[in-house]
């Protein structure tokens, strides 16, 4: 009787994923008080987790890009809006204000710089043809600063300088590669970009860009503005704030992508619109009395009429459970990034490309992007080494592949986007935590002493 050996592994049925899912999340919180201990964040954990339920291990997950593009790419896609709008949520400061001007040269000249730069490696160091080579740049383009848990911006109107530039740069950045990432299956013959790349011009840059941003900026302010007056005057629409953090990032996305415009850019511009609506002067007509415990289900919430109140926890509210939904999207998506290594096997140019990105292109794109901002020594090294890649190089990577992009190519743009996003997520998460208490006690004490010479004088 001939022996037959039994499989290496089965397909999983509903109650193992459950068990899994279960057992995942249950991990997730039991590690977030041993992670604050130790030099790590909760995106290496998550990684090496995914790459032992891969292929190579465990072969549980079996996310394989180049099968599944479509379907990988619209989780990435997910996951990239929630930390978009929840970035946005973030950020303060006014949008007239000057402080805005460096997260705008970083998220403009410093990606374009990079989007350059790596064109060049890719047409003469890595022999791609000339559109494979832009596509490359604008997928490794993007950062990333959700992925660094260290390195996070001061809520409210005055955040630390450093902490909101990269913030900034990474809320919009994502938004501003995919002009270029068209612009490289343009050149491919995968996107049509109209004679003389009138088309690419008129929309994938112009019109995405601005047409994102005002449709989101519009969105949020209005969505905003109403909640409050319906809830202030009318008693109305009050409570189910998660809705209208969902329904607010929906909106904006379906919109601006009807519109062909932006839906990443779009997003953040919604964040940022209803964090601003929380800010602005209360209205002169008084508020009706509301019940707090009903609007936000706690039983001994205290009953409030005035108005910068309910804009602070409109906000609070809408940020406090984005920001749950962000840890579960991170999770997931870093999960399958580390399962998605076993089918991109690192290539010979993967040890001088990653190494050289990190360290030399990223310090090279800040500083021409910072030229002529008064920055300490301190603030421009922490900006030329967290340039974080993650879940937009990831997007844009899986939506190539989704597009069209085959062969050779397809296997150079896996490999080489994926083991950057596994080595900056690696590499960013151990010196994170350590390089920002530098930075934090040098900023405390430069502090110090200004307040000592200005006691002083």
């Amino acid at each position: 009787m001939p022996i037959t050996s039994e499989p290496l592994h089965r397909d999983m049925s509903f109650a193992d994923w459950g068990l899994l899912i279960g057992v995942l999340l249950i991990t997730m919180v039991l590690a977030g008080t041993l992670l604050g201990r130790l030099p790590l964040s909760s995106a290496m954990v998550y990684l090496g987790i995914g790459w032992l339920l891969g292929p190579d291990v465990m072969n549980v997950l079996r996310p394989d890009p180049f099968l599944h593009a479509g379907t990988l790419s619209r989780l990435a896609e997910v996951a990239l809006l929630i930390s978009l709008f929840s970035v946005g949520l973030q950020l303060g400061v006014p949008l007239r204000d000057r402080r805005w001007q460096l997260p705008l040269r970083l998220a403009f000249l410093s990606m374009a710089a990079m989007v350059l730069m790596i064109t060049a490696i890719g047409v003469w160091l890595l022999h791609l043809p000339l559109g494979a080579a832009v596509l490359l740049g604008a997928i490794l383009a993007p950062t990333d600063p959700v992925l660094a848990s260290g390195v996070q911006s001061d809520a409210g109107a005055e955040p630390d300088r450093l902490g909101f530039s990269l913030a900034g740069e990474g809320g919009l950045n994502d938004g501003a590669a995919y002009p270029f990432v068209m612009l490289g299956l343009g050149i491919l013959g995968l996107h049509g970009v109209g004679s003389g790349f009138l088309r690419w011009w008129s929309m994938d840059l112009l019109w995405s860009s601005v047409g994102g941003v005002l449709i989101g900026g519009l969105l949020g302010a209005g969505t905003g503005r109403l909640v409050i007056f319906l809830r202030s005057r009318r008693s109305e629409a009050v409570g189910l704030d998660v809705f209208l953090g969902l329904g607010l990032m929906a909106m904006a996305f379906g919109l601006a992508q009807i519109s062909l415009a932006s839906g990443f850019l779009s997003v953040f511009a919604a964040g940022l619109a209803l964090q601003r609506v929380q800010e602005r002067p209360h209205l002169n007509a008084a508020p009706a009395a509301w019940d707090a415990s009903v609007a936000f289900g706690a039983d001994n919430a205290s009953i409030t009429t005035e108005m910068p109140r309910w804009r602070m926890r409109v906000r609070d509210s809408v940020q406090g459970f984005n920001e749950q939904l962000e840890k579960l999207a991170e999770l997931g998506m870093v999960l399958m990034v580390g399962a998605m290594l076993a089918y991109a096997p690192p290539l010979h140019q993967v040890w001088w490309f990653v190494p050289a990105l990190l360290l030399l292109l990223r310090p090279v794109s800040v500083l021409a992007a910072t030229i002529g901002e008064h920055l300490s020594r301190p603030q421009r090294a922490l900006m030329s080494w967290f340039g974080i890649r993650g879940i937009g190089s990831v997007f844009y990577l899986l939506l190539a592949l989704h597009l069209g992009v085959d062969g050779a190519i397809a296997n150079t743009l896996v490999s080489l986007t994926l083991w950057t996003v596994a080595t900056s997520i690696v590499a960013h998460g151990l010196t994170a935590q350590p390089l920002m208490q530098r930075y934090l006690a040098w900023r405390g004490a430069t502090r110090a002493r200004r307040v000592s010479k200005r006691d002083s004088a």
